[in-house]
């Protein structure tokens, strides 16, 4: 059936709804703003408030009976050549949670990709689903993982083939991308689903320059996050659905289970508004964006001390299969100083903020809102970032781990780990001792330990060094790293 691209139903009803005048007494207790402190209606406007309304018994009816999410939904899945679509206003982080949750159940296996979000992880703990990793494949060089090649999986399924099935991050927020299409062939052969991470790749079914989006590539389920390379606002996520290997029903249902029961009208808003932008004209603006993406890394190439990495740095043989452009990833070890401080230089001189930072690159991450105002800027930024280099000199060393460093074993389940009886440790003595909690450099929010891993030395090295450096380690009960968490008993949490 064909569908009218130009349609807003949630944009519609909420226009509706102010025409009509509806008067609520119900939440939320603002009242249309008129409830709300002058000083945050002058902070954020009045317009926030008045799309602030009841998704049921507001936005529709108590017994939804125009079926406006439902219409906004079917209009999505159309656009992106998905069976079923669902939104979710809180974030990808619960949408891959309930993917999870509908593919295996507590104690069953599902081959995971050990590049996982920390959310991924958190599914673990939360389900009690037993992670068979997936390795993925390590630059050794430039210090960074690419997605895991259907090789790894093959190899993986046939030494578990109990496993209900796999799930893989793709694009990682170093923009690579796994060959999907050859990792769903693998799932398909063991009628196993494949669940897609694919936070980062909303704007991919939109332009054929694009790495393959997971729908057109066979994956069985995905979840994007409209908020990262789309329009909409913080939060707003989509999972998207096809064939018979994961049921739909059960697929809501535990979206529903983890689910808000106040989901925001203002985040559904956006989502369905992003949709029409990129149905209707999605392809001249992202053939825009990754013409001045093109421009932008071409000019920070000829920046003293900045390499940005491209297709020929991660894709090959051994490395990524496709490759997005708009994340610019910068490689600053020219510079002589880390990412951190990079970063943190480029806030306080320019406030500029950076996405991705680690212990040597920066990423500038563009999308279709940018244009020739926001790159000069931050070219600009970048060429005077390079002649004070010399100020961030000398830079604490990182004591990035090799990749057979990265690994420690999985002694127990994250789960068992998680909620074990826990004591906080010195630093030095917690070598050995399993961990019971997760300790994520953030951006981009990959774990280095999980909870239920033998702590490795070279890990706790490479962390308190990068702590020192500038790191980011927010969801330790100790973020300085003077003090870790693990369990009690030190070999049956």
């Amino acid at each position: 059936m064909s569908r009218n691209h130009h349609e807003a139903p949630v944009l519609d009803a909420l226009a509706a709804y102010h025409e009509r005048g509806e008067l609520g007494f119900s939440p939320p207790g603002h009242k249309q703003a008129r409830g709300a402190d002058p000083a945050v209606r002058a902070v954020l406007g009045d317009a926030v408030f008045l799309g602030d309304v009841l998704a049921t018994g507001g936005l529709d009816s108590r017994r939804e009976t125009s079926s406006v999410l439902r219409r906004a939904e079917d209009l999505m899945a159309d656009a992106v050549h998905a069976e079923h679509t669902f939104f979710s206003t809180c974030g990808s982080s619960l949408s891959v949670k309930a993917a999870m949750l509908s593919v295996a159940a507590p104690h069953q296996k599902l081959l995971v990709g050990r590049d996982a979000h920390k959310s991924v992880i958190a599914g673990l703990i939360l389900s009690g689903v037993e992670p068979v990793w997936l390795e993925p494949q390590w630059d050794a060089e430039r210090h960074l993982a690419h997605p895991p090649s259907a090789a790894t999986v093959e190899q993986t399924f046939a030494e578990h083939p109990d496993a209900r099935g796999a799930l893989v991050t793709s694009p990682t927020p170093y923009g690579t991308a796994a060959d999907l299409r050859a990792i769903a062939d693998v799932c398909h052969r063991r009628s196993r689903p494949l669940i897609v991470d694919e936070a980062w790749g909303a704007h991919m079914p939109f332009h054929p320059d694009l790495p393959s989006w997971a729908m057109d590539a066979g994956a069985d389920l995905c979840v994007t996050s409209i908020h990262k390379m789309g329009s909409g606002l913080e939060q707003g996520s989509v999972f998207h659905l096809q064939g018979d290997l994961v049921d739909r029903d059960t697929l809501a249902s535990r979206a529903d289970l983890l689910g808000t029961t106040s989901p925001s009208v203002l985040l559904y808003a956006g989502i369905d508004g992003w949709r029409r932008q990129m149905a209707l004209g999605g392809r001249a603006l992202l053939s825009k964006a990754l013409g001045l993406a093109a421009t932008i890394r071409r000019r920070i190439e000829e920046i003293d001390g900045m390499h940005v990495n491209g297709e020929k740095d991660f894709c090959g043989p051994g490395a990524a299969a496709e490759f997005d452009p708009l994340p610019v990833i910068i490689d600053i070890e020219g510079l002589g100083t880390t990412g951190y401080r990079a970063a943190d230089w480029l806030r306080s001189h320019h406030r500029i903020d950076m996405h991705l930072v680690d212990h040597r690159r920066i990423s500038a991450q563009l999308t279709h809102a940018d244009d020739a105002s926001t790159a000069g800027q931050l070219l600009t930024a970048l060429e005077d970032l390079s002649r004070n280099a010399h100020t961030l000199r000398p830079a604490p060393e990182v004591l990035v781990p090799t990749p057979a460093e990265l690994r420690p074993d999985q002694v127990s389940l994250p789960r068992d780990a998680f909620f074990a009886e826990t004591e906080d440790v010195p630093v030095a003595e917690a070598v050995g001792r399993i961990a019971a909690e997760m300790m994520t450099p953030y951006p981009p929010g990959i774990p280095a330990v999980l909870p239920g891993e033998r702590i490795t030395a070279p890990l706790l090295r490479y962390l308190r060094s990068g702590v020192a450096a500038g790191m980011n380690v927010p969801d330790t009960a100790d973020p300085g790293l003077e003090t870790v968490r693990v369990c009690a008993d030190r070999e049956n949490p």
